[in-house]
């Protein structure tokens, strides 16, 4: 299969690209940086600059590109950059697609479970309205509607929302490694926000399986079967890493340092992935404290 990936230097994208190469699968990846992309996803995948330099037939194509959105606080500059990194992206991506005479059968889009806004206490499956019209739900609402013209070209879409990953090799996990490792770790705010997690290798094996399932279409939520506040998070990162996790972060002091962007902390989802069970796919990691174990000796 010929599988063309953007956002494949990225976390999510790095890792598939060596699932995808270890099963025999042809990898074009879409990059600013095409040079890079070779020694970032292994040196068999192909990095173009331009969408016109991908040769022959594409078969899939997977589309995770976009700014990372808790960098930094949300200027006006930073949410048309966050703004244009996707739905722009998408829109470019559309177009091209619509051009080639032989057409995509599936284009897998990246989403988040901000789809929903901050859920307070309501559990969200994805039959759920967004709860709350805040800035990353208009984003991925307009991420998402932007990927779902494809259909009209004949083309399967699923659309993946993603909760927090956990990976060693960098995500938001990275962030909170330097707290705790100073023993400063703790909740955020009060603590009692969900947080909808999954593990890298579930992430990965997710998106195989709604690639390779040709029934499958429209929104996953890709998080584990639990997930779990914030106050319950922190406290079991402390175990693994053999730190304390008492030390509060204020939610005051996130306000005024943050801004709008504190909101993406302070709330959070419950939600859970009735789609993917209800298709049959199994997780490998379905409790928090295994998979920050199966992580642990590489943070």
């Amino acid at each position: 299969m010929h599988i063309l990936l953007t956002g494949g230097t990225g976390l999510i994208g790095r890792q598939l690209c060596r699932y995808w190469l270890a099963q025999g699968h042809r990898l074009t990846v879409w990059s600013r940086d095409p040079e890079q992309v070779a020694k970032l996803c292994g040196e068999h995948v192909l990095g173009v600059g331009r969408l016109q330099e991908v040769i022959g037939a594409v078969d899939a194509v997977i589309n995770l590109a976009g700014a990372p959105i808790a960098d930094r606080p949300w200027t006006k500059k930073r949410k048309t950059l966050l703004w244009s990194s996707r739905i722009s992206l998408t829109e470019t991506l559309l177009a091209w697609i619509e051009g080639l005479e032989q057409k995509p059968a599936v284009l897998i889009s990246g989403s988040a479970v901000g789809w929903y806004g901050d859920g307070g206490e309501r559990e969200l499956n994805e039959a759920s309205g967004p709860v709350q019209d805040d800035f990353p739900s208009q984003l991925c609402i307009a991420w998402e509607e932007t990927a779902l013209r494809a259909e009209a070209l004949g083309v399967r879409v699923v659309l993946v929302r993603t909760g927090l990953v956990l990976a060693a090799e960098g995500g938001f996990l990275s962030r909170l490694l330097l707290p705790f490792k100073l023993a400063l770790g703790g909740p955020i705010g009060d603590g009692r926000q969900w947080m909808p997690w999954v593990h890298i290798k579930d992430q990965i094996a997710l998106i195989d399986f709604l690639l390779h399932k040709r029934d499958a279409s429209g929104p996953y939520n890709a998080c584990a079967p639990h997930p779990v506040r914030n106050r319950e998070f922190t406290k079991t990162l402390g175990r693994v890493l053999h730190r304390p996790a008492f030390m509060p972060l204020p939610a005051l002091a996130l306000k005024i340092g943050l801004g709008e962007l504190s909101g993406l902390l302070l709330g959070g989802q419950k939600a859970v992935p009735e789609r993917l069970l209800a298709a049959g796919f199994t997780f490998q990691f379905t409790e928090l404290h295994a998979a920050l174990e199966d992580l642990s000796g590489r943070l």
